[in-house]
């Protein structure tokens, strides 16, 4: 009996450190904390912007000239036709699924909890269902929130509008919570969500005027010393400076994912944080997805 006791200590030890060295681990799996821009695809570039002040924060931009042949915008496809739900997917898996060269998660969603590593919701093929309107292929599913924003995707055109429902003859579209530029300026908003003055992991789309060139922007956060996220009217000035005409607040937090195709596999650009681990997706309920023409 004594010769057992070490080795199960040594068992219960395993145990112990093997979680830990697969938390640290992640941790080296993120993004350098380096400035970076280049070049992706054909009409795509990606830039990642390191600030230390007020607090360490990772920005990614990628920018879309919609007007470059051969792009194609993608929204996430209900589960079948007469379904107003969706098969929650991490942003990896849609970009696998639908052979796109770049995705971001897009709408809120529900039902939703996070508790604990191992117990959360949705996983992986659940049924969820969008907070607000969403498009696929002309296929509008999800209920309309007035309340909400819209922003409505055409062939080569992207609207942002003060609706929670796009147009008959929108292609793709996705729902956001607030507007935060609105015609180059800081729109002034009576939102009552308590997370905008918190510096937070965030997702916005955005415009120029014309509605052909476009940005995705993910911010990361809830990570100490790595990047702790924007509150939106710091996020808002960031827009401003960067030049977009229009910008929509979309689902952040730990659905916050960037991904792009690389070698035929997912590439995260951005470090997700799920269940508190750094570089675990979460599985959510739509995306924005985008096809290109490689160079």
């Amino acid at each position: 009996m004594p010769k057992i006791r070490p080795i199960l200590r040594a068992i219960s030890m395993g145990f112990l450190i093997l979680p830990m060295l697969f938390y640290i681990g992640r941790h080296f799996q993120r993004p350098e904390l380096k400035n970076t821009k280049k070049q992706l695809f054909s009409g795509i570039t990606y830039e990642r912007i390191i600030l230390k002040q007020p607090r360490p924060v990772v920005i990614h931009i990628t920018f879309i000239d919609l007007k470059v042949p051969g792009i194609k915008v993608f929204v996430t496809p209900p589960i079948n036709q007469e379904s107003q739900g969706t098969r929650a997917r991490t942003t990896s898996d849609f970009l696998q699924e639908f052979k796109l060269q770049l995705a971001i998660n897009a709408n809120y969603f529900y039902p939703f909890h996070e508790n604990t590593p191992w117990d959360y919701y949705p996983r992986i093929g659940d049924t969820v269902n969008t907070i607000g309107q969403a498009i696929s292929n002309g296929k509008f599913y999800g209920k309309v929130n007035e309340n909400w924003f819209v922003s409505c995707i055409t062939k080569n055109t992207v609207k942002i509008i003060k609706s929670g429902n796009c147009p008959n003859g929108t292609l793709q579209g996705v729902t956001g919570t607030e507007i935060l530029v609105m015609d180059g300026k800081p729109r002034k908003t009576d939102s009552t969500h308590n997370i905008q003055e918190k510096p937070y992991s965030r997702v916005v789309i955005a415009t120029n005027k014309n509605g052909d060139k476009l940005w995705l922007i993910a911010v990361d956060g809830k990570q100490p010393l790595y990047s702790e996220g924007l509150t939106n009217p710091e996020l808002t000035n960031f827009l401003i400076k960067l030049g977009v005409d229009k910008a929509l607040n979309l689902d952040g937090g730990g659905s916050t994912t960037l991904v792009m195709e690389n070698n035929g596999q997912p590439k995260l650009l951005n470090s997700p944080i799920h269940t508190h681990i750094p570089m675990r997706e979460r599985p959510v309920a739509n995306h924005i997805g985008f096809y290109f023409q490689k160079k």
